[in-house]
């Protein structure tokens, strides 16, 4: 039975998330601020985590955060704020997902699912990228050190899709459903951040990067 975390300080919405997902089969933890839902989150890590950015006391951002250094469960923003500042800070907080208020509520719920089926594919064949070393049968990216390169489920896997494809350019809209997991209605900002937060983890000059090649126009590929 999958664990979700609700943080949302809105009375009427959290209860009716909390009985969606209860419907569905989920053990459900709700919030009505940051500070309780973290509380709830060192208790019994979840699953997934559904966060709203205007909370009472600690922000959804924070919150964010504060999930993001203890797991790589799914987080999902759920928000009525829309601008592109917004939903860039709330993927820079550690969000995987950004989903804009009013939603439909069966869309929120695909999301969800599509974020727990989705898993880096197995495979053996490792790759390097200048002094790191993916392992992907292992889910892990090594340095030259021996220590480990942490990435999110989401970085990892934009990673070794982008590998699987030998150089060849995957479009925005094609990674978004590769790697969220889903014929997805989303924003190309997720892409877009995420691959700049990956730059900064795998290149050794994120401004002038050499491993992950925009094409304008068309996407992204992986050099390697």
């Amino acid at each position: 039975m999958p664990h979700i975390l609700i943080v949302e300080d809105d009375d009427h919405i959290r209860s009716a998330l909390r009985l969606m997902f209860e419907s569905e089969g989920f053990e459900v933890d709700d919030a009505a601020s940051g500070e309780v839902g973290i509380a709830m989150f060192t208790r019994m890590a979840s699953d997934v985590a559904i966060v709203d950015i205007m909370l009472p006391g600690m922000t959804g951002f924070e919150t964010c955060k504060q999930i993001r250094e203890v797991s790589d469960c799914p987080i999902v923003i759920v928000s009525a704020r829309d601008q592109t500042t917004d939903v860039v800070l709330g993927l820079e907080s550690g969000a995987d997902d950004y989903v804009t208020k009013p939603f439909i509520p069966e869309e929120l719920l695909a999301r969800v699912k599509a974020h727990l089926r989705r898993r880096p594919e197995k495979s053996t064949n490792s790759f390097t990228l200048g002094e790191l070393t993916v392992i992907p049968d292992e889910g892990i990216v090594k340095k030259s050190d021996g220590s480990e390169l942490h990435l999110t489920s989401t970085e990892f896997r934009l990673l070794t899709d982008l590998a699987s494809m030998n150089g060849k350019v995957l479009s925005r809209e094609d990674l978004l459903e590769r790697v969220w997991g889903y014929d997805y209605f989303g924003d190309t900002r997720l892409v877009d951040v995420h691959m700049r937060r990956l730059r900064t983890k795998i290149e050794p000059d994120p401004a002038n990067p050499t491993f992950l090649i925009t094409v304008r126009g068309t996407g992204y590929k992986l050099v390697l």
